[in-house]
């Protein structure tokens, strides 16, 4: 079935703006995705009827709270099929969540341990292991990129071996939109004995990853991404690998019991949670995930190619246009320059004309280096995305050139 989209697109009250005089066209989702009425809401309605502290209080509001927040965590688990509940650690979004694993699984390596990182990462899932190793003495490996803005499968083979202990790369690259074989990535990391994280910021508002059946043992993904709040998000992680991590944070929450002489820790997940969250956040993050499902990742992901491939034609019949990852596999983002305009200026024109795109290295340095340019003109799409709104952006970029040639 085709995505209604009259329908979808009056649920996001932003999409009826002007931005510099001219209709909103908003091209930026994989910065982050819109929010509609339906999560806008459930926030309003939870510092209007039961804002309290969660877990702590014996009174209405505090135990209606933690009743939603807990049910919120449900809603996670069932979308991403966790096995458990205490598998679903709620965080700030997916660097908080990298960054934890970072932190505690560098307790577990050693000098001659090894970790892999993919050339395609978001800077979140390069420096937080960067740091780790500084701290461990474990060395980083790198999977080479292809000029297509693949992986090169054949080198990460070759780079595992028995000292290698994790590997981390993301789902999907959110400077070029290319989907990477994660799959096949975690069975041969498995094969060695090597953890597995994987980045989903990037997939999760695009297409809706099994995690029992992908059999990975760290997943990250921020709500904010799909159609959710910003500062909120997810780790799971498998639990015999939760319970080797050392708490990330400590303070409240977060423990067991508590003496000057000792201090025990709570169980899952309230160990990695340490402090009040944000409690909100949590409720409309499964508020977006229910307004998501009802109108179906598979419309979703069949709707959004439909997009790119229009898109696409049309931006490959600008003469000196080049875009940077041609693979097949690609979620709707399109990454591209033109001869030697500097895409800042390129994407300063198209926003006077009410068209958001997002321009530069994307926090994706090592990308951008292998291309030998400083950054890239970043058109990414969303379901309640139109052609009509493509062949804006479209006629935009090439009035941009004119004025810029």
């Amino acid at each position: 079935m085709g995505l209604d989209l009259t329908n979808i697109r009056a649920d996001f009250p932003i999409l009826s703006r002007r931005v510099n005089g001219q209709p909103l066209v908003y091209l930026d989702n994989a910065a982050t995705s819109q929010t509609p009425t339906q999560v806008i809401d459930v926030i309003a309605d939870y510092y209007q009827q039961y804002n309290a502290n969660i877990h702590r209080g014996v009174h209405t509001l505090s135990q209606e709270a933690t009743d939603k927040f807990e049910h919120a965590r449900k809603t996670i688990q069932k979308h991403f099929n966790i096995p458990k509940s205490k598998e679903v650690i709620l965080t700030s979004g997916t660097t908080h969540s990298i960054n934890l694993v970072a932190f505690g699984f560098g307790t577990l390596l050693s000098p001659s341990d090894e970790v892999i990182v993919s050339a395609l990462e978001h800077h979140a899932n390069i420096v937080p292991w960067q740091m780790m190793c500084e701290r461990s003495g474990a060395v980083l490996r790198v999977i080479p990129m292809t000029d297509e803005g693949t992986l090169d499968m054949h080198a990460y083979a070759e780079l595992l071996n028995k000292k290698t202990k994790l590997v981390f790369v993301n789902h999907v690259s959110n400077a070029l939109g290319t989907i990477n074989p994660i799959k096949e990535i975690i069975k041969k990391a498995h094969k060695t004995g090597a953890a597995v994280l994987v980045d989903g910021a990037q997939a999760c508002g695009h297409l809706k990853p099994n995690l029992k059946k992908l059999d990975v043992d760290f997943y990250t993904v921020s709500a904010h991404k799909l159609c959710g709040p910003t500062g909120m998000g997810m780790l799971y992680g498998k639990e015999k690998w939760l319970n080797k991590l050392p708490p990330y944070q400590g303070g409240g929450e977060m423990i067991d019991e508590v003496t000057f002489e000792k201090t025990t820790y709570a169980e899952l997940p309230h160990k990695f949670e340490a402090g009040t969250p944000n409690i909100c956040g949590g409720i409309a993050f499964g508020a977006a995930l229910d307004y998501m499902n009802s109108i179906g990742f598979d419309a979703i992901e069949s709707y959004e190619e439909e997009l790119l491939d229009y898109a696409t034609g049309k931006l490959n019949q600008i003469e000196g246009l080049r875009i940077y990852g041609n693979t097949k596999h690609k979620t709707a983002v399109i990454s591209f320059n033109i001869d030697s305009l500097h895409s800042y200026d390129v994407g300063t024109l198209l926003d006077k004309m009410g068209i958001a795109v997002r321009t530069g290295h994307h926090c994706a340095q090592p990308i951008m280096d292998y291309y030998k340019i400083p950054g890239t003109i970043r058109a990414s799409f969303a379901f309640y995305n139109t052609k009509d709104e493509v062949d804006a952006f479209v006629n935009g970029v090439q009035r941009a050139i004119a004025m810029l040639r």
